[in-house]
């Protein structure tokens, strides 16, 4: 039996990078997206999204097995066994947070896999990083504080489910470390957005070009006519989704400062 083939957009920026074309999640990421939502429907909206699409990610990403199980109406018929495809229990897998922004979409994502694996083979770790900015606001690196990081990676899905993909400096810099200080080889490295920009797709190609990414939206608002009328990828010098301080545009706005209620 094949897997899952959700609706993906059409663009030539590489297979590796596999953005939705979901009008139900499109929906929802455009309410959470509305100046009028705040909390608690931030944080329900967003865990939302992330069930969804974690789901899809599951369901093309991670092995499979032929099972059979018996089921309750076994004691009634000898045909009460169910025989079918499922996910392969005992994958390892390990969910990294990037703390703020990070860690609801970590918890939500740690907590389908222990529903869907053999829970003694999955973990979460935690790292804390940030921007860092310059006196203008732009972004000029990633201020690292520390982490927490409970194994190795041998054989694991690594995933790291940050909600924007803007420069991808962050998110490039957490693969980094996985791939050199965390002992062992990794299955596969997959990231979960609810929006990427162009320019973290190029940064991702540049630094980690295996690495899987997925996104529910795609946004490049300050690209050109001539690339916005064009297929995604086809003219990646004119296309741009950020504004002069590397928020993404249109964007969500802060998604760390409204997911916690703190602007500072």
């Amino acid at each position: 039996m094949k897997k899952s083939q959700p609706n993906f957009l059409e663009h030539v920026y590489g297979e590796n990078y596999k953005i939705l074309d979901d009008v139900f999640l499109t929906t929802h990421l455009a309410n959470l997206c509305k100046e009028k939502t705040k909390q608690p429907v931030v944080n329900y909206i967003i865990a939302d999204l992330y069930s969804f699409l974690f789901k899809e990610v599951i369901n093309n990403e991670f092995p499979t097995k032929e099972d059979t199980v018996r089921t309750r109406m076994a004691n009634l018929t000898p045909k009460g066994f169910w025989s079918g495809t499922i996910i392969e229990p005992e994958t390892k897998a390990v969910i990294v947070d990037i703390a703020r922004a990070g860690t609801l979409p970590s918890e939500t994502c740690f907590k389908i896999l222990n529903q869907t694996l053999n829970p003694d083979l999955v973990r979460q770790d935690h790292i804390y990083m940030a921007r860092k900015t310059n006196d203008q606001g732009q972004v000029v690196g990633v201020d690292w504080s520390g982490s927490k990081i409970g194994g190795d990676k041998q054989d694991s899905v690594v995933i790291i489910p940050d909600p924007m993909g803007a420069t991808g400096g962050s998110v490039s810099s957490a693969i980094s470390y996985y791939k050199n200080e965390v002992a062992g080889t990794a299955l596969k490295i997959i990231t979960m957005h609810l929006i990427v920009t162009s320019n973290y797709i190029a940064k991702l190609k540049q630094d980690h070009p295996d690495v899987i990414v997925y996104a529910i939206r795609l946004d490049r608002g300050t690209s050109s006519t001539k690339a916005l009328e064009s297929i995604p990828g086809t003219y990646p010098e004119e296309e741009d989704g950020l504004n002069e301080t590397q928020y993404i545009v249109p964007g969500a706005g802060g998604l760390g400062e409204l997911m916690n209620n703190s602007y500072c």
